[in-house]
């Protein structure tokens, strides 16, 4: 699945002045990590963000927002904004900029990571 290039170039153009921000190619579309956590990126024509669990439920009653679901199973987290949502800059700036925090507050990612809660869930069970 191809993704907005234009989107793309808006979102980096909000991000350039970050520094540890990646991008690779995900879902089909391409996302962008901070600091190697995924905060945001662009499917199809569509914003997808990530969010705090506890933001969840309002940020999906906003308009313009779904699910991102593209398998037939909602992604936990993770939110679809059609274009829409992100007309203006300042609302495509708000969103972003509420990804990233959330990205910012997450674990750090990476193999070792990973194996160290896989290793703490395993041995709570």
């Amino acid at each position: 699945m191809a993704y907005d290039e234009k989107l793309a170039g808006r979102i980096r153009r909000l991000l350039a002045r970050r520094g540890s921000i990646t991008e690779r190619k995900m879902f089909g579309g391409l996302a962008f990590l901070a600091d190697g956590r995924m905060c945001c990126g662009v499917l199809g024509e569509d914003l997808v963000v990530r969010v705090a669990r506890e933001h969840y439920a309002a940020a999906l009653a906003r308009p313009h927002v779904r699910p991102m679901d593209f398998t037939g199973r909602p992604l936990a987290g993770f939110l679809f904004v059609a274009p829409a949502g992100v007309r203006t800059a300042a609302a495509l700036a708000r969103w972003v900029e509420g990804a990233l925090d959330y990205a910012a507050a997450l674990p750090q990612g990476g193999p070792a990571a990973r194996s160290a809660r896989a290793a703490t869930t395993r041995a709570r069970r």
